[in-house]
Order: structure tokens, then sequence, then C-alpha cells
């Protein structure tokens, strides 16, 4: 019964459900053992990752800067066009996570996203030196550029937006394809695998630590073309890296396109509608440990969401054409559509903390910047305050994986100490904290002020305490997602599972946006400033954070709701059901 069409380079057929295969090393899965895989290729991963952070981060750390000095944009259109930018990026990612899992493969689709990002990267560093910074060394505080052409700035946007397409769609498959050199069938090379996501989140803040401490006093003094041509380098020297591996990295190969298949097993239920689902054992399956999806394990059989089990049973009309996958699906298919659905509702509770994670860059910085920043003789930009986010991200990460696994592994009696569930929620109480944290520091802000002085009298170090609880909440937050969204992915849709961070970093910026523009209009009535007006001084951005605190606490009720609602995959290995995942379970259960 099992489908044996066979499927060429360049096509997929929607009906066998056999993934294509397009590169030479995408048509074998390597064990991992001395020759492929294993740490040795993990460490080559995450220098790409720390490189290639540093080089993205060298352009969006101070892009608002270079859009309202050199190009002469307002503050409000400058902060929009980030904003934008931003979430571009990481919708990419999911674009990314599509092609990788569908088509090209891991290692195919990493290569042409970094292509394109070191292509937009020498775009944008020759348009800077050519076209927009005239004269040499102006858009720092004191030199103004000439009023840019409209050949100039067409062109500007068209690199930075292939900078955005570029790591976007770099980032989640990056991250999986880390994962795939470790064999999760072995306790050992599973608890590697769920190291790496942990080192890959440290590798991303040594990357952004370089590109929001050095480049940024680089591009700020207006040396521009100096801080685009580091990070083109860092790009440049992140491909050559990679590729330097080719020969001994352990591939997967593409599992054909999720989403036919997903829409295959709700077609076929909704056809089935009035058939009553059989029992567990009668459900269709094609026969082996090999699923139908060629080179995907076998998915056991859950007994949430039955409604879907009526595309897996088997009727007189499917008997005379069992392969037509929009009437009848396998058990494997139908679980998979399943994971997609139960994930779903986690990944939506994920999105307010997204919504924390962004005031890191816009009202934290806007509050340092009305804060006394004097160091001695010497004035500190409110955005490097983030540094103190990412050295806490670095420390917190060390002691996780040092002190509190071991300590959390002894006794709940789980060796991973905490869940990737139980870390998110962790994660959003700590996120919540920092949100009260802020709220608190504005509150003693406005009791500083002198009449006359923009600048409050409170010393911006004050805000130490919500930066470094945002990044020991990235540590539980951000690390969990990873490891969950990646790790209850079924095999065919690993990179889609490591995309949905990102594209909830993504709808975070966006309802952040739609957040402060609802709370101006609501609060700024009559002559009231409302709480968020130009001039802080005037306003209440404490009630602001408050907010976003009470949100985050509402959420944290939703979420382990969720969280007790969810059941993890589980996979059939060499014949028997995955362990750890049954563990997870009982451990999910105590949520």
């Amino acid at each position: 019964m099992e489908p044996t069409e066979s499927v060429t380079p360049s096509a997929i057929n929607s009906v066998s459900i056999e993934p294509v295969e397009v590169t030479e090393g995408n048509d074998r899965c390597e064990e991992v053992g001395k020759s492929r895989g294993g740490w040795k290729m993990a460490y080559i991963l995450l220098a790409n990752q720390a490189l290639a952070t540093l080089a993205f981060f060298g352009v969006g750390v101070n892009l608002v800067l270079f859009l309202t000095r050199v190009l002469r944009q307002d503050s409000a259109e400058a902060a929009n066009n980030v904003s934008v930018w931003t979430g571009t990026v990481y919708i990419f990612s999911l674009l990314g996570a599509f092609l990788s899992d569908s088509y090209w493969g891991r290692y195919l689709t990493c290569t042409i996203f970094q292509l394109f990002f070191v292509l937009g990267l020498g775009v944008l560093s020759l348009t800077s030196w050519l076209l927009l910074i005239k004269p040499e060394g102006c858009g720092n505080e004191e030199i103004k550029c000439r009023e840019a052409t409209s050949l100039g700035v067409n062109i500007f946007y068209l690199s930075i937006y292939m900078v955005a397409f570029g790591y976007g769609g770099h980032q989640p498959t990056l991250a999986t394809f880390g994962a795939d050199q470790f064999d999760d069938k072995t306790i050992h090379e599973s608890n590697s695998r769920e190291a790496f996501f942990c080192y890959f989140y440290f590798a991303l803040n040594v990357g952004s630590l370089f590109s929001n401490t050095i480049l940024v006093y680089v591009e700020d003094s207006g040396r521009w073309t100096l801080g685009f041509g580091v990070s083109l380098a860092s790009a440049i020297v992140a491909l050559i890296s990679f590729l330097a591996g080719s020969k001994k990295y352990r591939y997967v190969q593409a599992y054909g396109n999720p989403v036919i298949r997903v829409i295959q097993v709700f077609v076929a239920s909704v056809r089935k509608w009035k058939v009553q689902p059989v029992k567990d054992g009668q459900l269709y399956e094609v026969e082996g440990l090999e699923s139908a999806i060629k080179g995907s394990r076998k998915i056991m059989h859950t007994q949430k969401l039955s409604c879907l089990d009526k595309a897996a049973t088997l009727t007189a009309k499917d008997g005379n054409d069992p392969e037509n996958h929009w009437r009848l699906c396998t058990v494997t298919q139908v679980e998979e559509a399943k994971c997609v659905v139960r994930m779903f509702p986690v990944w939506l509770c994920t999105i307010i903390y997204s919504v924390v994670f962004t005031q890191m860059a816009s009202l934290f910085v806007e509050q340092g910047d009305v804060m006394n920043n004097k160091v001695g003789k010497y004035h500190l930009p409110a955005a490097t305050m983030s540094v103190f986010d990412i050295c806490s991200v670095l420390l917190c990460t060390g002691i996780y994986r040092r002190i509190l696994v071991p300590l959390a592994g002894k006794l709940s009696g789980n060796p991973k100490g905490l869940t990737e569930l139980q870390r998110m929620g962790v994660g959003l109480v700590i996120g919540m904290l920092a949100m009260v944290a802020a709220g608190v520091t504005e509150l003693a802000r406005l009791q500083h002020l002198s009449p006359g002085e923009k600048a409050s009298s409170l010393s911006i170090f004050y805000q130490i305490p919500q930066y470094v609880l945002v990044g020991a909440s990235e540590v539980f937050m951000y690390v969990g997602q990873l490891e969950f969204f990646n790790g209850q992915a079924p095999d065919g849709i690993k990179s889609f599972g490591s995309s949905l961070c990102m594209a909830s970093i993504s709808l975070g910026n966006y309802v952040s946006s739609f957040m402060v523009k609802m709370v101006t209009i609501i609060t700024a009535t009559g002559e009231k400033p409302g709480w968020i007006p130009n001039n802080l001084n005037m306003g209440h951005m404490d009630r602001f954070f408050f907010l976003i605190a009470i949100l985050t606490a509402l959420d944290l009720v939703v979420y382990v709701f969720c969280a007790r609602w969810y059941t993890s995959v589980n996979i059939n290995v060499n014949g028997s059901e995955d362990i750890e995942n049954q563990e997870d379970d009982d451990a999910i259960n105590k949520v």
C-alpha cells in the first residue's frame, strides 16, 4: 500500500506526497558519527550565526538614525519604516522555512539566502558610499547630508530589503540545520540537540553585542560606509565558513509541501463528515517503519482532535483509490496536521511576550533619552543600554545550562530540568516583572523632573533592572520556543517550527505598534496629552508599561491552560513510541 511513484528532482507530486530531492546531499540522511555531523559541525554553524547576526544588526541597530540624518526623514516616518522593515525580516523566515521543508532542504536554503544577504549588504555599502553619504563624513550630529537622489533612495531600499530577505530566510533554517547535526534517537544526542538551541541564542547575542557597542559608535560618528563595510565583511566570512563544512554536514532531505498535506487532511475530513471514526488500530497507515511521506518517521496516533481521524478512516469508496490523499490520509499525515493545530494556541500566547521584548528597541530607548545619561564628561546614548540585556542573556545562558538544569533535574526527576513549555511559562513571568520594573522606573523618573528641563535628574542606570529582566526572560522564552517548536514539529515541518519563533517577534512588533496607536487615540482626548505624548514629561508612559504587564499576566493564565491541553507528538522510533515525549507529557501536566 505504500506509494511507489517515482519523483523527479524538479517536481513534486502532491498525491504521493513524496519529497523533492534537490541537491546531491539531500538524497541521503547521514547518521551522526565520526565522519558527519556532531559538535564540530555545530560549532561552524554557531560561528555562522554570530557573524550573520553581527552583520544584520550592523545595519538594523542604527537604521532609524540613518533614515533621519542621511535621508532626512522625520522621526515618525523613520520609526514606521524601521518597524515595517523589522517585521518583514521575520515574515521572510516563514518563506525560508517553507522552501527548506518542501523543496530545497536546509543546506541549499541556507546557502541561497546567505548569498542574497551578502549581495544586499554589498549593494548597501556601495550605495551609501557613492550616492548617499555626501559630503564625506556627514550623517553625524554636526554635518548634514545633501538631499539624496531618487535613484540613491530606491537602490537603498532595495538593498535593505535584500538584507531582510536574506537574513530572515536564513535564520530558522540555520537553527534547524544545526539541530540536524545530532541524532535524537539517542539520549546523548538528544541532549546535545537541546544544548545547541541554547548556544544558538547565545551566539546570536554575541554577534549583536559587537553591533550594539562598536558599530553603534562607528556609525553614529558619521562613518556609515565603514560600518556597512564591516557588516559586509562579517557576512562574507560567515558564508565562507558555512560552505567550508559542506562535506562534513549531516544532511536531511526535503519532505515535500507540508501545506498541501495539511489541507488534504482537512478536505478529507470534511468529505467524510458523516463517517464515524474507527478505533485506533483500524485507521489507515502504510506498512513498515517509514511513513508515506518519504524520509519521515511515522507518528503515533493521539486521541485529541478525533474529528480529523475521519481523514484516516477507510471507507468503501476509498478502496478503489487508496492513494487519493484528498479522500484518504495516513495516520502520520493526520497527526502532522493535528500537531500544527495543537501548536497554534501555544504560539499565539507567545505574541504578547514579543510585545514585551519589542519595548527595548522603542519605549525603553525613548525613556532613557529623557533621563540623566551623563557618565562623567561622556554622554551615554540611550540605545547602548541594550548591552545590559545582551550581557544578561549571555550570563543567564551559562547559569541555566550549568546550574539550573542540573538542580531542576534533581528536584523534578527530569534530566532536562524544565520542559520547554515550563520554561516558556517562566519567561512570561519574568517578562511581566520587566514591565513592572519599567513602570516603576518611569514613576521615579517623573518624580525627579526639574521645571524647564527636558531630561530627568534620575540616572539612566536605573533602567538596568528592566533590561536585565528582559534578558533573563529571553533565555527561558525564546530558547524554549526554539526547542519546543522544532522538537514538537514532525520531521516534515522542522524548519517551519523554528520559524514560528521569529514570526512571533514579527507580530509582536505589529501588535506593539497597534497598541501605541490605540492608547494614543483613547488617552489623548481634548487637552489631555495622553500616556505617550511627544513630550514624555507630560505623559504617563508608566501606565502603558503596567498595561503590558497586566496583559502578560492574563496571557499567562491562557498559556497555562493551553500548555495543559497540549499533547506531545509521539514519533515511532524503531517501532516503538518516543519515550522522551511521553515523559514530557507527564511534566506538562504539572505546569
